[in-house]
C-alpha cells in the first residue's frame, strides 16, 4: 500500500515536471532514477522529490489584517450560499503540512466555544493551514486560553484574532440561570470554568433589567464575547502591542448555529475596550514571563 501511493505521488510529480504520459509509462521503475529513489520511500520522506517540491514551494506573503478579516467573511458567505470551495482540505495540502511551517500559512486565531455545533474551519471555509483555533466552552479568555493566543499571534504571526461566540451557548445559558437563582450541582472543574462568564451576564442583566431567563440569554452571548476581548487585553501585554501597532486586529462575532451566518460585532467597541483597559492600573504589563507577583493573571 505504502508502495502504491508512492507510485501515485511519483507519477503526480513527474507530469508536473513536464513528464509525458507515454515516456513515464515507458520508464520502469528499476530503471527511472526517480522511480528508483521514491518506490523505496515513503510518501511522507522529505527525500522524495516531491516533498522536496513541496518542502521548498515558497509561501504567499501574509495578509494584512484587514484583508485576514475579509477573508473570513467571504470565506463564511460562501458557507451559507452553499458554494464553499473546501480549500486547502487535498492531499497537497496535507503533504505541505508534513514539512512547512505552520506560520507562514495561517492567517486567522481563532477563540471559540468547544460546541460541536462550531465548526470552525467550516463556517469560514478554510483548510489545512489556515487558521489557528483554540476551543473552551464559553469561550473564556482565562490563563490557558490567552497563552494560547499569544502563542498564534506572536509565533504562528497570524494578522486576525476572532473571539467567536454563538447562538444556543450552554455555558453562558447555565451561568444566566444560576444567576436567576435556577442553578443545579456542577462537576468539580466547571465552576472555575464559567466563573469568567458571571461578570458578562450581570452586565447584560444591568443594560436589560427587564430581561430574565431565556430572553437574557442572547444578550448575555453578546456581553460574554466582550468579556473575552476585554480579559486578554487585560492579561496579554503582547496582544495590546500588537494591535497598538497595527499588525493585529481583534473583532469579535457571534456565530448562528441555525444559519450558519457569522454576525461581526462593531470593531469601535474594540478599540474602546483597549482604551479603557490601558487607563486600568490593574492590567498586566510585563509582555513576558516572569515571577514577578505584580504581573500576576489580572481580573
Amino acid at each position: 500500500m505504502k508502495k502504491t501511493l508512492s507510485c501515485l505521488v511519483c507519477i503526480m510529480f513527474l507530469l508536473s515536471a513536464g513528464c509525458s504520459v507515454g515516456k513515464f509509462f515507458n520508464c520502469s521503475k528499476s530503471s527511472c532514477p526517480i522511480m528508483k529513489k521514491c518506490l523505496k520511500k515513503s510518501d511522507s520522506d522529505r527525500s522524495c522529490p516531491m516533498m522536496k517540491k513541496f518542502a521548498h514551494k515558497k509561501a504567499k506573503p501574509k495578509p494584512c489584517p484587514e484583508k485576514a478579516i475579509a477573508m473570513l467573511k467571504a470565506g463564511n458567505a460562501r458557507f451559507i450560499s452553499g458554494k464553499a470551495m473546501h480549500p486547502h482540505t487535498d492531499h497537497k495540502s496535507l503533504l505541505l503540512a508534513g514539512s512547512a511551517d505552520q506560520g507562514n500559512y495561517a492567517y486567522a486565531t481563532v477563540i471559540t466555544c468547544s460546541d460541536s455545533r462550531v465548526p470552525v474551519e467550516r463556517i469560514f471555509d478554510a483548510g489545512v493551514m489556515d487558521i489557528f483555533v483554540i476551543r473552551v466552552a464559553g469561550n473564556v479568555c482565562d490563563v490557558d486560553e490567552i497563552g494560547s493566543i499569544e502563542y498564534g499571534l506572536a509565533h504562528v504571526r497570524t494578522p486576525a484574532m476572532i473571539v467567536l461566540g454563538h447562538t444556543k451557548c450552554g455555558a453562558v445559558t447555565a451561568v444566566t440561570h444560576a444567576f436567576h437563582g435556577k442553578s443545579h450541582k456542577l462537576e468539580r472543574n466547571i465552576p472555575p470554568l464559567i466563573d469568567n462568564i458571571e461578570p458578562a451576564v450581570k452586565r447584560a442583566a444591568s443594560k436589560y433589567s427587564n430581561l430574565h431567563g431565556n430572553n437574557l440569554i442572547p444578550h448575555a452571548i453578546v456581553e460574554n464575547v466582550w468579556q473575552s476581548i476585554e480579559d486578554l487585553f487585560m492579561n496579554s501585554p503582547v496582544t495590546r502591542d500588537l494591535v497598538k501597532n497595527g499588525k493585529v486586529k481583534v473583532i469579535g462575532a457571534i456565530y448562528n448555529v441555525a444559519t450558519g451566518k457569522v454576525d461581526w460585532m462593531p470593531e469601535t467597541d474594540v478599540t474602546q475596550i483597549l482604551k479603557q483597559v490601558e487607563k486600568n492600573p490593574k492590567r498586566a504589563t510585563n509582555p513576558y514571563a516572569s515571577s514577578e507577583k505584580s504581573d500576576a493573571h489580572a481580573h
